[in-house]
């Protein structure tokens, strides 16, 4: 349990250090454990670029209302005293998706160590940014552990990442590391006593535990004496003992390069000079200059554990075994071999080498060589209500109901969907039909969508995976949506796989009437589902709804199947004819048709959303400005919470303003203006810079409820804020 003493001695420190920031603030000094060095025109929501004549901008305070950032805790002090929970930016970065299952798979593991140019690049925004191109991981479905690296002391993910990995049920773990001459000071003062060992390990669950991660990597780099080499262990130890007793499920992994006796050496496996590390924590993250032998060697000493030991992948290559890169799979074929785990380290080299032809494509080309040797991690969905996008939280615009709402480059990882267990191949000839989450097509919700793109004949069919599931289905039906836009000729359904109570296997069609009478005798079931219609949908997309009731059943694999509106019988017509006239080729048509969304839920879980009045919206940090063009400039934090009742049925709202003017005809005709901001993963988001335009005389922000099934509250019936422009 953590030290409730240390805890209250941490409150104390903190009233304390809010009297000395402010008497620092009325002196102005920058004091290096109280601000965060960040120009302002750092901000996505300032495209203004100062110029050489401009003035520097005035240091970022940590305390005062800003647009929300994530940053890394930098000293020992900062880490003692606790006092980042006492900036404007802590409440936004706890993740708001907990981890559904805590539970580990008794098998080999994979663990990410992400490595992005440093840390904190786009992914510090936390209600996101305008860079579309940002780095992003979309193939959850090969990951068990990610850990956000940075080589800070103390480096905290962004919530980003934290909420769209625990969506598909991947830990997130923060890290701590000592490297370099700081580091050796810090190491120095971190093992001096038990008590400091205890005492910053308690602080790192502290953190952990508050904003919703996972556990740590520890990351000693620098050596300490072999008198204290013992607090070390106290210190690994009591952090491992505290996440357990705070976070059931946590993790602490130790990355070798200590050895028990204080000397930084790296081994390059497990032995005797680290084991004393590995026995006290949740496993070791291997350096990467192993050999074959000293995988088998490390899995011999490990016995009963060798699933807890991470051999460690370079992806920039640097010595590692295979070479990384796109040989990476090279190394992973040896640890699957020897039936240990792998730790990939800087997979964003593909990112950030610019890998060709572009990084989406190269992306999937290089975790598709990670599946081929590793094979998929993990399933989903598992429960219901599933909804999925295919949003991987960035793009070119943002859509609801087909209809844009934003139509500008966007990113903010929060807002990805179930991402698909689409196949990639580097073979131009292994499909007719290219499968791909695109951002140039339009959405039906969000920013992405699958596209199917190709050809296809007359009474052929092409079936593509799109989620690997093991959703045990109970005594009610099922209801599924979906949406499709598409060329006449281009038809796409659903093919669920689905293993009964006898294990059994069978394939249930879900496909428009049009040309699927052919499917009789191929599938299971064949069911037709019906259109639906919505008024504020916008054209080209159809909506198909059904029930299904599959009681006892596990649905094991969800497809797209795209096929041609044509019957039977002219299908054998064509075939017959191409057969008797071989001067007659069944010539293959082109084939377009874009996969929107997809909803599963049962009978019971529909959206039912709180009116307005059940909830408080409020406005805080308010403040008026004008700029050179007398315009007011708005910034101000909205909160909101519901008075009675279970927010956590509502991941996500989406905030819009609208502008109230009064014209200056005789008539004084009312006008208003509606603008998408984005988009806010907890109750709260802040706004700045806002360009109020002249003659304004309110604002009206709305906040949007959107449930887990994909479903959104009518914007005439949302919570909102309504306030006055000041000396408009």
């Amino acid at each position: 349990m953590l030290n409730i003493s240390h805890l209250l001695r941490n409150y104390i420190n903190r009233q304390i250090l809010v009297t000395i920031r402010n008497f620092l603030n009325t002196i102005h000094q920058k004091s290096h454990s109280l601000f965060l060095f960040i120009t302002r025109s750092e901000s996505p929501s300032n495209g203004h670029q100062s110029s050489s004549l401009d003035p520097p901008p005035p240091p970022f305070d940590s305390s005062e209302p800003s647009v929300p950032i994530s940053y890394p805790i930098k000293s020992l002090q900062d880490l003692e005293s606790l006092v980042y929970f006492d900036s404007f930016h802590y409440p936004f970065n706890r993740s708001s998706v907990p981890l559904q299952n805590a539970g580990f798979p008794d098998r080999p593991r994979i663990l990410v160590c992400h490595d992005m140019t440093g840390g904190y690049v786009d992914d510090k925004w936390v209600q996101g940014g305008t860079n579309a191109d940002v780095y992003a991981i979309w193939h959850w479905y090969l990951i068990d552990v990610f850990v956000y690296f940075s080589h800070n002391l103390v480096t905290l993910p962004p919530p980003c990442w934290t909420n769209t990995a625990h969506k598909h049920g991947v830990k997130v773990l923060g890290t701590f590391v000592a490297e370099w001459d700081e580091g050796s000071v810090v190491a120095d003062k971190l093992v001096s006593t038990k008590e400091s060992a205890h005492m910053y390990a308690e602080c790192l669950a502290e953190l952990a535990v508050d904003l919703g991660f996972d556990g740590w990597l520890v990351n000693m780099e620098v050596g300490v004496s072999k008198g204290k080499s013992c607090n070390l262990k106290e210190f690994v130890s009591h952090l491992t003992n505290t996440m357990h007793s705070s976070l059931p499920g946590s993790l602490v992994i130790w990355y070798e390069s200590v050895t028990i006796d204080g000397i930084l050496r790296w081994q390059n496996q497990l032995n005797k000079k680290n084991k004393p590390f590995f026995d006290i924590c949740d496993g070791i993250f291997v350096n990467y200059l192993w050999t074959e032998k000293y995988v088998k060697h490390s899995a011999a000493v490990a016995g009963n554990r060798k699933y807890d030991v991470y051999m460690g992948i370079d992806v920039f290559g640097r010595g590692t075994f295979g070479g990384g890169q796109w040989k990476t799979n090279v190394a992973l074929d040896v640890l699957k071999k020897f039936d240990v785990s792998a730790a990939i380290f800087a997979p964003g080299w593909v990112y950030e080498t610019d890998q060709p032809p572009d990084f989406q494509t190269a992306q999937n080309l290089w975790w598709s060589l990670v599946e081929k040797s590793w094979g998929i991690s993990r399933n989903y969905p598992k429960v219901l209500p599933f909804y999925s996008n295919f949003d991987q939280g960035r793009g070119l615009h943002i859509s609801a109901e087909g209809r844009q709402v934003l139509e500008t480059p966007w990113n903010n990882l929060s807002s990805q969907g179930f991402q698909p267990f689409l196949n990639f191949s580097n073979d131009s000839n292994s499909d007719t039909i290219k499968v791909a989450v695109n951002f140039k097509e339009a959405s039906y919700s969000g920013g992405g969508n699958i596209t199917f793109k190709g050809t296809l004949r007359n009474g052929d069919h092409f079936i593509a995976r799109l989620f690997r599931s093991k959703l045990l289905l109970e005594d009610f039906p099922i209801h599924i949506t979906y949406s499709v836009k598409s060329e006449e000729n281009s038809l796409i359904g659903l093919l669920l796989e689905v293993s009964s109570a006898t294990k059994e296997t069978k394939f249930v069609l879900v496909a428009a009437s049009r040309g699927t009478n052919r499917f009789s005798g191929k599938f299971s079931e064949v069911i037709e589902p019906r259109q639906v219609k919505k008024q504020d949908m916008a054209p080209g997309w159809i909506v198909q709804e059904t029930s299904i009731a599959m009681n006892g059943c596990t649905i094991t694999g969800i497809n797209a199947l795209c096929y041609r509106p044509e019957s039977k019988n002219r299908i054998l017509r064509i075939q017959s004819e191409c057969s008797q006239d071989s001067t007659l080729t069944c010539v293959p048509a082109e084939f377009f048709a874009v996969l929107g969304d997809i909803t599963i839920k049962t009978s019971g879980q529909n959206s039912d959303f709180p009116p307005s009045s059940s909830w408080l919206v409020e406005a805080q940090y308010l403040k008026w400005t004008s700029n050179s063009q007398g315009s007011k400039i708005l910034d101000v934090r909205i909160s909101w919470k519901l008075k009675h009742g279970n927010v956590s049925l509502f991941p996500k709202y989406n905030i819009y303003v609208e502008a109230k003017q009064t014209n200056g005809s005789p008539e004084r005709r009312l006008e208003v203006t509606r603008k998408y901001l984005g988009s806010a993963h907890m109750e709260a988001f802040f706004i700045s810079d806002l360009d109020v335009p002249t003659g304004t005389d309110s604002l009206k922000f709305i906040v949007q409820v959107c449930s887990v099934d994909g479903t959104s509250q009518k914007l005439d019936g949302s919570p909102f804020l309504q306030l006055d422009v000041e000396n408009k």
